[in-house]
This record gives structure tokens, sequence and C-alpha cells, in this order.
């Protein structure tokens, strides 16, 4: 946190900055005069050692403009000298969401948070614990012949998933897991043959890799969420539906994680009673 600075310290500490990115600029006074459209004169009283007073905020504005640095910065009102623009474009990036499971920029995220804990909240069922029929019959009307290397990117994260270099925790409305299993709403069509399959993948494979895969269960009437990712501390990633919208600075990240918790703490269904759900659900499958 920046404390209050008076007018003689954040005129010296203006100089030092100037100077400083002066010199890592390897522009001399003469061409930041001419950059910022002053006299040389003008350049050399903003770094004068003995001087007492900061220069107006044009000429503030014009200094950081042409050495590429924040004029928040060269005042003293950050310690960070990006310039805002910058700030937010390293901080939050939009990505294209095809509509295909062989998305590498999802596994590439999957891989960076190795060793992290990644919680998410998917748009559907999560595809990597989907069963190939399942991914066929969701994904082929609009892949075609390109579903077989789509499926096979499922798998590959579902053997990521497996290798146990990170936890997942995964939050689910009821809602969809009823859906799904009256064959309603999204899964219309979907064969009751299929939708017992499901289940009973699921239910093998919250078996197979509890604790590393723990699954949750919220009553959307209750709480609700949009679908999010969350990559330990590195990033946030909110789905859109044609794009990802990414945040990579602490304090969202911190805020989706808070929001992510606060899901499984009014969890309708903790990780240890979903299997018990998911066989009453699968019993109603007709």
């Amino acid at each position: 946190m920046l404390h209050p600075v008076d007018k003689r310290s954040r005129a010296t500490l203006f100089r030092q900055r100037l100077s400083q990115v002066l010199s890592e600029a390897g522009m001399n006074q003469s061409a930041l005069a001419r950059a910022i459209g002053a006299d040389r004169s003008t350049v050399s009283q903003l770094l004068a050692p003995d001087g007492a007073r900061l220069p107006n905020a044009q000429l503030v504005a014009e200094c950081a403009a042409a050495l590429g640095t924040s004029a928040d910065w060269l005042l003293g009102l950050t310690d960070r000298p990006e310039r805002m623009a910058d700030l937010i474009a390293a901080s939050m990036t939009m990505t294209e969401a095809p509509r295909a499971l062989a998305d590498e920029q999802i596994f590439a995220w999957h891989l960076e948070a190795a060793g992290y804990k990644i919680r998410h909240v998917p748009a559907t069922l999560p595809d990597m614990l989907k069963t190939r029929d399942l991914l066929r019959w969701e994904y082929e009307p609009h892949l075609g012949r390109t579903v077989e290397q789509a499926i096979g990117a499922s798998e590959d994260r579902l053997a990521w998933m497996r290798s146990g270099r990170s936890d997942f925790e995964i939050a689910v409305p009821l809602h969809e897991l009823r859906a799904f299993a009256r064959g309603e709403g999204y899964y219309e069509g979907l064969p009751p043959e299929l939708r017992r399959a499901q289940l009973d993948w699921l239910l093998d494979l919250l078996d197979q890799l509890y604790p590393a895969l723990r699954l949750y269960v919220f009553d959307a009437r209750r709480v609700f969420s949009a679908p999010i990712t969350v990559f330990g501390p590195l990033l946030a990633v909110l789905y859109l539906g044609r794009h990802y919208l990414a945040f990579r600075d602490r304090e969202r990240v911190d805020r989706m994680t808070r929001h992510f918790d606060w899901l499984l703490r009014e969890a309708e269904t903790g990780a240890r009673e979903v299997p018990a759900l998911i066989r009453a659900l699968r019993d109603e499958v007709e």
C-alpha cells in the first residue's frame, strides 16, 4: 500500500525515476526534449538534482508516453512502471473457444498449473469425464470426421488427471445431473443406455480417482455460478461461449477462488455423498 508523500519527496522520486527510465531507454536529454516537444533546458531542469518542483501534468504525460512508462509510476503513485493498457493486456486476455474438444489452449493451461489445485464449474458434464459414446453423440453433428481426434484430446486430459499432477475439484449444478439422467433439455434424445453407461463410468472414475478428483453438487436455486475454471493461483478463466476470458491478476484470481470455495461450502451434496446421488439418478433412467 502506498502512503502519502510530501511534494519535495515526490519531486525527488520523479527525478530519480525519470533519470532511471531515460537511462534504460538509452535516450539522452536532447532526444527526450525532441520527443516531448520541449527545450533541452526544460529537460535539464526536470533532472536537476536541486529541483524541488514537480512539472505540470502535460509534461509528465509527455515524458511517460515518450519513454513507454506510466505517468503514475513517474510520480510515485504506483510501484508498477507499466502503462495501464499494458497491465490490463497482461492481466486479462480473451481467447477463442471453438466448438470442439481438441482445445489446445485449455490443455496448455492445465499443464501450466501442474501441481496446483484446479477448480472447475463446467458448462455441462465435464468433458474429460464423459464416455466416448456420449462425446460422439454430443459433438459429431458439429465436428463430423474430426470427432475422433476431439475424443482423443478429451481422453488425454483424463490421462493427465490420472497422472496425479494436480487435484481437481468440480462443482456441478443438481439440475444438470437430473436433466442428464432424465434425458431432458440439452440431453433430449440421448438414448437411455448411453445415459446409464455414462453414470456408471462417472461412478467408476470417482471411485478410482478420489480424493484427487472430488465432485460436488450444488442447488442452482440457492447459489449460482457461471462456467469457470481456476488454475491454482495462476489464472482464472470464465467461459463465455465463443470465447474464454482469462484473468491473471492476483485480485481476480483470488475472487474467483473464493467464489468457488463458497460454492463448495453451500453445496447440496459433498464429495463423499455424490456417488449415492448418482446411483439414485441412475435408477431413474428410463
